[in-house]
């Protein structure tokens, strides 16, 4: 890596300089039926295709911004036996597998960072071991090619994720140790957790977290991220002293096609941006709260009509195009079904989408 990268993050629809990415591998290749709910998949996915689709992604990306395949970092930080041996140690002990660790530390780097993702295979060398089901002592990390989630970047401070299952924890260790030793980027790494408060109840993920402005952030309250870690977000910016607005939008807590806010709203330009209109645009069917804070306090916090409404009070005015079209709403929940609201900006009106919507 040439030179290093700061974190500046100020808007979703800047123009995209670097990103960190993980190219699906064997941790989904090896799904299994019996794996798939503890996994949170719906579906077992088709590697052959999946690698297909994520070639053009790619090569979209390349094209637009320096790109860091994740492994890759990992196995830069690891080859720091400084930062390698405390760090497995932790992902051990946080799985409840502490005596996997003195094995996975035998590993090289490259090795150690592939086993972290795709997982250790379950030796078979008792008879419970080879009775068992199980395929691997440390599971594989099925999730973590959605990379945002576990760590997204905020002005200039890098986020880790609280993730709300279980099964996902060792993707926010994971991140968070990248943020914090790898040489090529610089800047400040925030973890919630260490704020206090109810830490049990406190996840927050990425694809819930959406920088629509300098000092504004609009951020998703359902399944995945909940009111108690953005509590904790709030006393992270008290603690700042900076002027920051949060919008919190609340999402439906099921089905699971409203995971995340960014699968009901995504900017497209500095002046555009799309909407699930049943969650985002009806008035009062789903929470929007605005939350302003200011020196160290919170100054105010009030109930707006839905996001756009309220990034309108902020100067940020936004022509809403609407998921599935007006009207139908048979027609929009199809589409939102199908990720129709979840785009990615590459820049200003810049986009990346699905092409079956």
């Amino acid at each position: 890596m040439s030179g290093k990268i700061e974190f500046a993050v100020e808007s979703e629809v800047g123009r995209l300089e670097a990103v960190i990415v993980h190219r699906p591998g064997q941790e989904v290749a090896n799904m299994t039926p019996e794996a798939v709910e503890r996994a949170l998949y719906s579906d077992i996915l088709n590697l052959v295709a999946v690698d297909q689709e994520y070639d053009e992604l790619l090569g979209v990306l390349q094209r637009r911004a320096r790109v860091f395949e994740v492994r890759d970092l990992l196995a830069d930080i690891l080859a720091d036996a400084s930062v390698c041996e405390p760090l497995v140690r932790r992902l051990c002990a946080a799985e409840g597998a502490s005596a996997l660790a003195d094995e996975l530390l035998t590993a090289p780097p490259a090795e150690l960072a592939r086993l972290l993702i795709e997982g250790l295979p379950l030796r078979k060398d008792n008879l419970s071991r080879f009775l068992s089901r199980e395929r691997y002592s440390l599971p594989p990390l099925h999730n973590f090619f959605f990379s945002r989630d576990s760590g997204m970047v905020i002005g200039r401070h890098a986020l880790v994720g609280n993730m709300a299952n279980p099964v996902r924890g060792r993707e926010a260790l994971l991140m968070e140790a990248v943020f914090q030793h790898h040489r090529g980027f610089e800047g400040r790494t925030v973890n919630l957790r260490t704020l206090g408060g109810d830490v049990a109840g406190a996840a927050i993920e990425g694809g819930d977290v959406l920088v629509a402005a300098p000092g504004v952030l609009v951020v998703g309250m359902g399944a995945r991220t909940t009111r108690q870690a953005i509590d904790q977000l709030i006393e992270h910016f008290r603690r700042e002293g900076a002027t920051q607005h949060i919008v919190v939008q609340e999402l439906p807590p099921s089905p699971e096609s409203f995971i995340h806010l960014d699968m009901v709203f995504t900017m497209l330009d500095r002046d555009c941006c799309l909407a699930f209109e049943p969650v985002i645009m009806q008035k009062h069917h789903f929470d929007t709260v605005h939350i302003h804070i200011e020196h160290g306090r919170v100054v105010k916090i009030e109930e707006e009509d839905n996001v756009p409404v309220a990034l309108a009070h902020l100067g940020l005015d936004l022509e809403v195009l609407s998921c599935g079209g007006h009207g139908d709403e048979w027609v929009q929940e199809r589409e939102q079904w199908h990720s129709g609201a979840n785009f990615f900006a590459l820049g200003p009106g810049q986009v990346v989408g699905y092409g079956r919507n």
